[in-house]
């Protein structure tokens, strides 16, 4: 019998392992069936001796062997476990070659005894039958048999493999988003502190008791962006006091210019979101839409549930987009449609693509009303993100 592969050192996945146990073993009996309807014909067309009585043949064989190897399968793997074995591999039930090998040979040997004498019963032919009477018949048993059960457990393999490169890519994929995050973050960062550091300085000696006031808010803004950087997720009430307190610092610096209206329901306090998603927008608010203003304009936060989603709306009534720019239409995020000269907002969409996948959406548009201004649109799934 030819060498097989040794199992990669990376943790193998089972290509089916989004689904139900049940859906699962369902699939893989459909494809045994499959090569069992093949076997038979094959069979029928070399040796004759009737479609039918093959194909039954077949069908009850490959049945026994499939379901000899799936249960070993899963029966080797939890033995392993528990003897204390906490390979990747085990604890996706698959316990590798050096043990699926001898087992493959020893359940396509004993599948195809259970098989034709269970065939014989059904086709009412005499049983128990003598199959494995001469060294001919034995021969012909393993080579066939013993083939198609190794082709089989092969398949799962290479199909785990390529399970395995997907997950990995897709993995890196998500950090290089959240390390992109934090490249974000380090240049906003900076360049905000300073200037809120160099108004507090001029307030200290003109307004002690405001200077302590944005002190605070400096405080908690900094808390809350450090955190941030090692939470994949927080609640939404989180997200809108973050933003209440970088505004409140955007306001020492633009004064009167600047109004702010946050609207965050009660019952969407809890609701799980990235963190930092909607700060982007809104520092894009301030410094493409009200700082080019000279009198300055509303921002307004709202989330509300619409269509069973979650919908993040942050406008502004600044300047609006430039002349010709084109909206982002509502498409799925991070396909490389959004105006470069915006890059909070391009990284927003990216974020999303990678945490949500097609099922979050990110659009970026006019104002509707006579008030102007841009209106960005986050649409999220109301469940916690997975591997898109």
């Amino acid at each position: 019998m030819a060498a097989l592969p040794h199992a990669s050192a990376q943790p193998l996945i089972d290509p089916d392992g989004h689904l139900p146990l049940w859906q699962r073993l369902l699939r893989h009996l459909f494809g045994g069936l499959m090569v069992s309807l093949t076997v038979g014909v094959f069979i029928s067309l070399i040796f004759g001796d009737g479609l039918w009585t093959n194909l039954a043949i077949s069908l009850c064989v490959g049945g026994c062997i499939q379901g000899l190897i799936e249960a070993g399968r899963y029966a080797i793997s939890a033995g392993l476990r528990s003897m204390g074995v906490r390979s990747p591999q085990v604890m996706k039930n698959w316990p590798g070659w050096p043990f699926m090998a001898p087992y493959v040979l020893v359940a396509a040997l004993v599948g195809y005894w259970l098989g034709r004498n269970l065939a014989a019963m059904l086709l009412g032919h005499p049983w128990p039958v003598q199959v494995f009477g001469s060294q001919r018949g034995l021969v012909l048993v393993l080579a066939i048999t013993v083939a198609v059960s190794a082709a089989a457990t092969y398949n799962f393999f290479m199909r785990s493999q390529v399970a395995t490169i997907a997950a990995q890519a897709e993995a890196a994929r998500r950090l290089a988003g959240e390390n992109q995050l934090r490249l974000l973050q380090s240049q906003l960062e900076p360049h905000m502190l300073f200037n809120t550091l160099a108004n507090l300085r001029v307030l200290v000696t003109l307004d002690p008791p405001r200077a302590q006031d944005m002190l605070d808010h400096l405080i908690r803004y900094l808390r809350a962006t450090l955190g941030a950087s090692h939470a994949k997720l927080h609640p939404l009430a989180t997200e809108f006091t973050c933003l209440d307190d970088y505004l409140a610092l955007m306001a020492l610096r633009m004064g009167p210019r600047l109004q702010v209206q946050l609207d965050l329901p009660e019952a969407l306090r809890q609701l799980p979101v990235p963190p930092l998603l909607l700060q982007p927008l809104v520092e894009n608010c301030i410094r493409h839409g009200l700082e080019p203003k000279v009198a300055g304009g509303r921002i307004t936060v709202r989330a509300e549930l619409q269509a069973g989603q979650l919908l993040l709306t942050v406008r502004d009534t600044g300047v609006g987009l430039a002349d010709g720019a084109a909206p982002v239409p509502a498409a799925t995020p991070g396909d490389g449609t959004h105006d470069g000269s915006h890059y909070g907002t391009r990284h927003v969409a990216d974020r999303l693509a990678t945490l949500y996948g097609p099922r979050a959406s990110f659009r970026l548009r006019p104002a509707p009303d006579a008030d102007g201004g841009t209106l960005a649109e986050v649409r999220l799934p109301m469940d916690t993100p997975t591997p898109a």
